[in-house]
């Protein structure tokens, strides 16, 4: 394994946050943990994760403007949003514009793991059961 790759997950739900955080580490990937977007972007790992698993909905930047802005600041990381409240139109505006998935809260643990390896390139890391 890279010890080296790192997942970043930002939702403002201690309790998704932590989930999530157990799920990816159980695939195997190395784990940050932010409760905003405004946190995430304050610390180091927008330009040195693999990948950032955003949730839609958050109180300051969404997920969505988070991924605006990083992409506006030249920091082309993989995303996959979450959320607990689909919205078809988002859905396809967010996938338009390049991110990797959206997922509906509670996910499928192998639609995540799909998902990070989708985005990461990575078909033989993790497993699927």
């Amino acid at each position: 394994m890279n010890r080296a790759l790192v997942i970043a997950i930002v939702d403002d739900d201690d309790m998704v946050r932590t989930a999530t955080r157990g799920l990816v580490e159980s695939f195997g990937y190395n784990v940050e943990t932010f409760d905003s977007a405004e946190a995430f972007l304050g610390s180091e790992w927008p330009r040195k994760a693999y990948c950032l698993i955003a949730d839609v909905r958050m109180p300051g930047m969404s997920g969505p403007d988070l991924r605006k802005h990083l992409v506006n600041s030249g920091i082309d990381i993989p995303v996959i949003f979450i959320t607990a409240f689909p919205n078809r139109a988002l859905r396809e505006r967010v996938l338009k514009a390049g991110a990797v998935a959206y997922l509906t809260k509670p996910f499928d643990r192998a639609v995540l793991l799909e998902s990070i390896q989708q985005a990461i390139g990575d078909d033989d890391h993790g497993t699927s059961s």
